[in-house]
């Protein structure tokens, strides 16, 4: 299925590996130029290569592929990210919103002054990103902006409560953003993650191979997510054919969420 997008602009932060990697590759398989934002120069100039080399196969070429060091922690850094991206590419069509989680912990052993870095990472970052990318969008007359929560808005995880918490006020700004924004022909919707095959999921694990077994035993599709997968229904929510969806969670877990809605 194309998907309408070839050509268009696209800023996707934390692309360098896991959820956001994969969905900079789908839409560079789309012919999208792409800026990816990391803080790892390792990391970043590997996923650079892979992009470049996933464009030439599909004919795109590689010269509309950047990847940027950003530092979306802070809502400095993340509107820092989105104004180079747009530099770099002439300008920005879609915004994918994505960054690493806090550290995991209950609430009797979080103490209270690790929630603002949390907010800061899960929320504010989502903020600034959209808040420096979507005023363009909408005096062009299109956009989309996507951002990686996790299926944790609709069911809170165990363990992970700065996330958790996080991660729902920034659904909540998403969704208030979608409703005003929807009439300029910019769409804003979220992905819910359950459990990837990522270095965030490897990392709750512990490194731990047993325990990453019985964490994908735990999802009713029997198995852990395929990045590639994820980044294929972000890309859809890009496209074209989605332009009428808009303030949408969609959660992408294989069944993990028990919620009838």
């Amino acid at each position: 299925m194309k998907l309408g997008i070839a050509g268009r602009r696209a800023a996707v932060a934390g692309g360098s590996s896991g959820l956001g990697l994969g969905a900079a590759r789908a839409l560079v398989r789309e012919g999208v130029r792409v800026a990816i934002g990391a803080r790892d120069a390792e990391r970043r100039e590997a996923a650079l290569s892979a992009l470049r080399a996933e464009a030439a196969e599909v004919a795109a070429g590689g010269e509309g592929i950047v990847a940027l060091r950003a530092d979306v922690s802070t809502p400095e850094g993340a509107a820092g990210f989105a104004r180079e991206a747009r530099e770099a590419l002439g300008g920005l069509d879609i915004l994918v919103a994505n960054a690493g989680g806090p550290p995991p912990g209950d609430f009797a052993g979080t103490p209270t002054d690790a929630y603002p870095g949390a907010l800061a990472l899960n929320l504010l970052s989502v903020v600034a990103l959209c808040r420096e990318a979507v005023p363009k969008m909408q005096a062009q007359g299109w956009g989309r902006v996507v951002a990686i929560t996790s299926i944790a808005v609709r069911q809170p995880i165990a363990n992970l409560i700065l996330s958790n918490t996080a991660r729902a006020g920034a659904t909540g700004f998403l969704k208030t953003l979608a409703r005003e924004v929807a009439p300029d022909g910019v769409t804003v919707n979220s992905v819910l993650p359950g459990l990837h095959d990522t270095p965030r999921v490897q990392s709750l694990a512990g490194g731990d191979a047993e325990r990453l077994r019985a964490m994908a035993q735990g999802v009713p599709a029997g198995r852990l997510g395929d990045p590639e997968d994820f980044g294929r229904v972000v890309a859809f929510l890009c496209s074209e054919a989605a332009g009428f969806i808009t303030g949408a969670a969609i959660p992408v877990d294989g069944g993990q969420d028990s919620h009838l809605l």
